[in-house]
């Protein structure tokens, strides 16, 4: 039954993390081709400040999140059956602690080095995750978990 959801939509194939991964490529791409640069020396330096904070913040979030799934015994697969709703540690504040995790880490990386078109794609891959990838995982949780209606908005 978990492959059921991923033939309902041929994008669910591909592993979130390399969604990110192809976005920043192709980001790096753009910018070879098409250079946005920043302006001054000194915005330069905040912005690598603030992208390494947020790389540091996203890795640490996505990291400490993947733990809690393997202490769990649970898939981090969207096509796969999970076997336990995990409600605590950052969970408790997002379903989706990972993808947050990826977000601000790309988007870190993405900062410090000033690849802007990396940035602008981020947001194609987060209306991706948003549009497509979290509602087939919202769907099976609701599926696996009936009586969680609440936890489960």
């Amino acid at each position: 039954m978990g492959n059921d959801v991923s033939k309902t939509n041929p994008l669910m194939h591909i592993p979130v993390p390399w969604v990110f991964v192809i976005a920043y490529l192709v980001g790096i791409g753009i910018q070879l081709e098409f250079p946005v640069s920043i302006g001054s020396a000194n915005w330069l330096t905040v912005t690598q400040v603030l992208g390494i904070l947020l790389l540091a913040v996203g890795a640490a979030l996505a990291v400490w999140a993947q733990w809690i799934f393997r202490r769990e015994h649970t898939t981090t697969v969207p096509t796969k059956t999970t076997t336990s709703l995990v409600v605590w540690g950052p969970y408790r504040f997002s379903r989706n602690p990972m993808y947050l995790g990826l977000f601000l880490s790309f988007g870190g990386i993405s900062v410090a080095l000033t690849f802007v078109w990396s940035i602008l794609l981020l947001f194609v891959v987060l209306y991706y995750v948003n549009s497509v990838v979290i509602p087939v995982e919202e769907r099976q949780l609701r599926r696996n978990f009936p009586g969680l209606q609440t936890v489960l908005r």
